[in-house]
């Protein structure tokens, strides 16, 4: 199955706006991080279109070895003030500048409808994860906040996209305002 053709809108650029206290309440950081690092004996993540390091803190406060990596310069100068310790370097997620099982846990906040190519996108997550992979997504319904229909990724396309990465398991956590898919990495001798 080929990836399907993906319609996203601009690369965010807007940095006060990402950690404005109405965003972050949507957001459910403390839960999500709960959820990602849940039966999990993590001691570093990689945080892919990392923006500001609003999660990558969050993370960072309950002591793994953060590494973030985002398309916009901005966003990594921003990081660094609130995350002066991680390692961040500029690059997409098509494209990770790093070796295979580099980090346990590869997080993506916000991000996977803003890539180019999503099913790449998650076979380099798989790549360089040697636990797991968490993708923070906007649920698939209309709102008024966050992006339009289009840009969201139906929850059936995620199973197929995760499949088709090589994940040996899909779990999918339901929040008040977004939804979080946890896939594991594995030996590829299960399926989904």
């Amino acid at each position: 199955m080929m990836n399907p053709p993906h319609v996203h809108g601009h690369r965010f650029d807007q940095v006060e706006r990402l950690r404005s206290p109405e965003r972050v309440a949507h957001l459910e950081v403390e839960r999500v991080a709960d959820q990602v690092l849940d039966n999990s004996s993590a001691h570093s993540l990689l945080d892919i279109g990392t923006g500001t390091g609003l999660f990558a803190e969050e993370f960072y406060k309950r002591g793994l070895t953060v590494t973030g990596i985002d398309v916009n310069p901005k966003m990594l100068e921003a990081a660094r003030h609130y995350l002066p310790k991680a390692v961040l370097r500029q690059a997409t997620a098509e494209e990770i500048p790093f070796p295979d099982h580099s980090f346990d846990i590869i997080f993506m906040g916000l991000v996977l409808h803003e890539t180019d190519d999503l099913l790449k996108s998650l076979q380099e997550a798989r790549r360089v994860a040697s636990q797991r992979v968490a993708v923070l997504e906007w649920p698939y319904r209309v709102e008024d906040f966050g992006p339009g229909l289009e840009e969201r990724i139906p929850p059936e396309m995620m199973a197929s996209l995760s499949k088709q990465a090589g994940f040996v398991e899909l779990e999918t956590f339901p929040l008040e305002k977004l939804v979080l898919y946890v896939m594991q990495v594995g030996n590829n001798t299960k399926t989904i």
